[in-house]
């Protein structure tokens, strides 16, 4: 896979919601990662797609990556695979670098990448910014998502690759959401 471009990067937020992240092994830095990369994607001008699986019983988004604006987008779904909604599809271009965390990722975010995967989608999941209510969940779906194609990253790894140079007039704000 090569490395990630910004300017055919997506990235995709999978069910970061209110009733589940309390039960997520290691939520806080799930999330602090997750909201590490929305800053970095809005301060670098990356397009945003947040999810949220059955909002009734899990809740809204997390205030901490919900935008008041409505921006960006949140789809609906009842499916696992987010792929099953024709809007996640659409928001998800062929070509483009698709860069997912979310939770859980035994389930949704698996399901989800599995099926990008199966679009012929490029997909790196931040393995730092991906979550389950046990730890061995999350690591069988991580090993399981690299057989499949799919490129685990780091966020820090995203964000650098995203830059690409320390001379981006961007450097100095992106650079400090990781220190």
């Amino acid at each position: 896979m090569p490395v990630l471009d910004r300017s055919r990067s997506v990235l995709a937020l999978i069910d970061f919601q209110e009733r589940l992240m309390p039960v997520i092994a290691g939520g806080d830095d799930v999330l602090a990662n997750g909201g590490r990369l929305l800053a970095a994607a809005e301060q670098l001008g990356v397009p945003v797609l947040v999810t949220e699986q059955n909002p009734q019983g899990l809740g809204p988004t997390v205030p901490g990556l919900a935008r008041p604006d409505g921006a960006p987008p949140v789809v609906t779904k009842m499916e696992f695979d987010a792929c099953r909604t024709s809007a996640v599809v659409d928001a998800l271009p062929a070509g483009h670098h698709i860069v997912v965390a979310g939770c859980e990722a035994h389930v949704c975010v698996l399901q989800t990448v599995l099926g990008l995967l199966e679009r012929s989608r490029r997909v790196y999941v931040v393995a730092d910014a991906v979550g389950s209510r046990r730890p061995e969940n999350k690591e069988a779906a991580l090993r399981r998502l690299e057989r499949a194609g799919a490129e685990v990253v780091t966020t820090e790894m995203v964000i650098f690759e995203w830059l690409g140079t320390a001379d981006d007039p961007a450097f100095k704000p992106v650079i400090a959401l990781v220190k």
